[in-house]
């Protein structure tokens, strides 16, 4: 069965490519810095005062506010951090952001635990592989379903990465996993609407896939059919063809987690291929949105189905994460203001009119191709009143595999993300493999968060 091999290699594995620790602590300090963006800019969900209110006893740390609740609930509310901002990195194959319900999940129970950064590391990369691999198993099925992949897929992860820092056996992590199934969701509803549940995904899969490791450890159990089914996790919530063997397919000798991107934009990743061929056809000009008479996009139809819903007003988002699932728009704003950052999609700038004037002049064509949406190229054609027409087109969006930040861009995202210098954050979290302990990654963050509003309003 998938679910038992996947845990007997999530327990056991023993060593890893440098290449792939390397891939790994990248993304673990991209995700601490979406954490310390989602606080300084006072986009902090409600999941982290309800955590603080779960209490619990003191294994773990609320990264926003440095409470230490139950290891359930700090995961909680970091995981609903790490994706805050959706500014989280992305694997283009599961449509999935890793981070977001990795990083909560290995923090709080390895600091429950007192794990080693290393070890730490360790179970990262093993919940890094089975988030990417599961999700991509049924290629945007879950999407089709109108679920979210990454609650679906991170619950396992969770569940794995959690199983290994308790110390479970194989057999008690098959049962976790098998547990897990039975929480995984996360509907696609807020879509349309100002709703936040996106945001909480995350803290809700890190949440669910700690219970179920405990609940394993405790004696319940969970069907090792998880994901073979009958009645498993594809059964029930994929649309399309799915293929659960290829979640243990070539494990430890192809690895995903070396596949997931790093997000030069805050908005859905399924309209960055469109937004860097936007701004490849508009590079070096000097292009007003009066002076646009029609912009023509090519997209996925993958990606048009989530980013270019008919069904919703496309230029007057309901909200700040609607403005971020709204190609249309974004393509707009980027023109506008000639750059996409966290600011695009506050209150305010969603609602100005010169904005929703040109993103009414966006026009999508569906586009099929091979690749999988979140990896496909982008091609659009800009129209100017002079009759002027000017192209631009990528084979995909950057931050990827193929086309990576590099460590530099890296760092000078989360510096804009922290309004200070990242470095201090970029070595310790470079330095993870030689500490005891994850005080002194804890304390790095706390160092950055000072003076933010999150921490000016605690008594």
């Amino acid at each position: 069965m998938t679910a038992r091999a996947l845990a007997d290699w999530g327990v056991t594995v023993g060593s890893f490519p440098t290449e792939v620790r390397r891939a790994a602590r990248r993304h673990l300090f991209d995700g601490l810095a979406n954490v310390i963006g989602a606080v300084r800019t006072g986009t902090v969900p409600a999941a982290v005062p309800v955590a603080a209110d779960l209490g619990g006893p003191p294994e773990a740390t609320i990264l926003a506010n440095g409470r230490r609740v139950g290891a359930p609930a700090a995961a909680l509310a970091n995981g609903s951090l790490v994706h805050a901002l959706d500014f989280d990195d992305t694997h283009a194959g599961g449509l999935i952001h890793a981070t977001a319900v990795v990083l909560p999940a290995a923090l709080a129970v390895g600091e429950q635990t007192g794990a080693s950064g290393a070890a730490v590391l360790d179970a990262a990369i093993v919940g890094y592989e089975a988030s990417c691999r599961i999700a991509a198993a049924a290629p945007h099925g879950f999407h089709a379903r109108g679920l979210h992949a990454t609650m679906v897929a991170g619950v396992f992860s969770s569940a794995l990465v959690a199983a290994r820092l308790l110390g479970l056996d194989a057999e008690r992590t098959t049962h976790a996993l098998g547990i897990a199934g039975s929480q995984a969701g996360g509907l696609l509803a807020f879509l349309g609407t100002g709703a936040s549940t996106k945001q909480l995904h995350p803290g809700f899969a890190s949440h669910a896939g700690i219970l179920a490791a405990r609940l394993a450890a405790a004696g319940a159990t969970g069907p090792e059919t998880v994901f073979d089914g009958p009645h498993g996790v594809y059964d029930a919530l994929a649309g399309g063809p799915a293929d659960p063997s290829a979640i243990v397919r070539d494990l430890g000798e192809r690895w995903e987690t070396t596949r997931i991107g790093i997000k030069p934009y805050p908005a859905c990743q399924l309209s960055h291929a469109t937004l860097d061929a936007t701004a490849a056809a508009l590079a070096g000009r000097s292009v007003r949105p009066d002076d646009v008479a029609e912009i023509v996009a090519w997209v996925h139809p993958d990606s048009a189905a989530v980013v270019c819903d008919p069904g919703r007003d496309l230029t007057r988002p309901a909200s700040e994460y609607a403005a971020k699932f709204s190609l249309p728009w974004s393509v707009a704003a980027l023109v506008c203001d000639g750059r996409i950052g966290v600011d695009t999609f506050a209150e305010d700038s969603i609602r100005r009119p010169e904005v929703t004037a040109l993103a009414a002049r966006v026009r999508v064509e569906l586009a099929p191709s091979d690749q999988v949406a979140a990896d496909a190229p982008g091609r659009v054609r800009v129209v100017l009143r002079d009759g002027t027409e000017v192209t631009g087109s990528v084979p995909r969006s950057a931050g990827g595999p193929d086309n990576p930040v590099t460590d530099e861009g890296l760092v000078a995202k989360a510096t804009g993300l922290a309004g200070r210098d990242a470095t201090p954050l970029f070595d310790a979290v470079q330095d993870l493999d030689r500490h005891a302990d994850l005080a002194p990654l804890f304390d790095t963050v706390a160092a950055l968060l000072r003076d933010t509003p999150e921490e000016r309003t605690k008594p």
